[in-house]
């Protein structure tokens, strides 16, 4: 069941990551971006962490509220509208009793692609989002299956953002999108929200 407890956890243990792996990203992001994913996603996520921490949250929606505005205002480049356009999402979902994680993901990925126009396949975070909506949904989300999500965008040729521009060269390197979508999916099994 996701509480404001766990769903603050769930999000502090997420900025921890993207901290701890901010190189790794910006590495990734050099590779078929400008560079920058790791800057800009460990900059939002610090405020999004500051802005939880220390306030009393009555609801769920409350807390993914505060999260959405925190990313969109300190993520620059093209991550910060989507993934505040996400969790904007997954809040106007949990603005009722509903609380299924299955539900609120498939809210963020549908807020995704609304956003940024992807579809399956076309290497970005909608290729990790939709098959965790749907492991989620069967009851089967485990570590294995978001890694395989993230590993599928290795051989897709990208049509969407900055890496579209490179074409083919585009095959072979992971999207760092898809790779911070995954650390939000793994901390979010951690968090104890399944």
């Amino acid at each position: 069941m996701i509480t404001v407890e766990n769903t603050i956890k769930w999000l502090n243990l997420f900025s921890d990551r993207i901290a701890d792996h901010k190189d790794y990203l910006s590495e990734l992001d050099q590779a078929i971006g400008d560079g920058d994913h790791g800057t800009n996603m460990a900059r939002g996520a610090a405020a999004m962490k500051e802005a939880l921490n220390g306030k009393a949250f009555k609801t769920v929606q409350e807390v993914l509220k505060t999260a959405a505005m925190s990313l969109l205002s300190k993520i620059g480049g093209a991550s910060g509208p989507l993934y505040g356009s996400a969790f904007i999402g997954m809040a106007k979902i949990a603005a009722g009793d509903e609380t299924d994680p299955a539900e609120l993901v498939r809210a963020g990925a549908s807020s995704i692609q609304h956003r940024g126009k992807a579809k399956p396949g076309d290497k970005t975070m909608v290729d990790v989002w939709l098959p965790v909506a749907e492991a989620l949904k069967s009851g089967k989300l485990t570590v294995d299956t978001i890694n395989q999500a993230v590993q599928s965008t290795k051989p897709m040729k990208a049509k969407k953002g900055r890496a579209s521009y490179l074409g083919d060269r585009s095959i072979g390197h992971l999207d760092p999108g898809s790779v911070s979508s995954g650390y939000l999916f793994e901390t979010m099994l951690e968090g104890g929200l399944l």
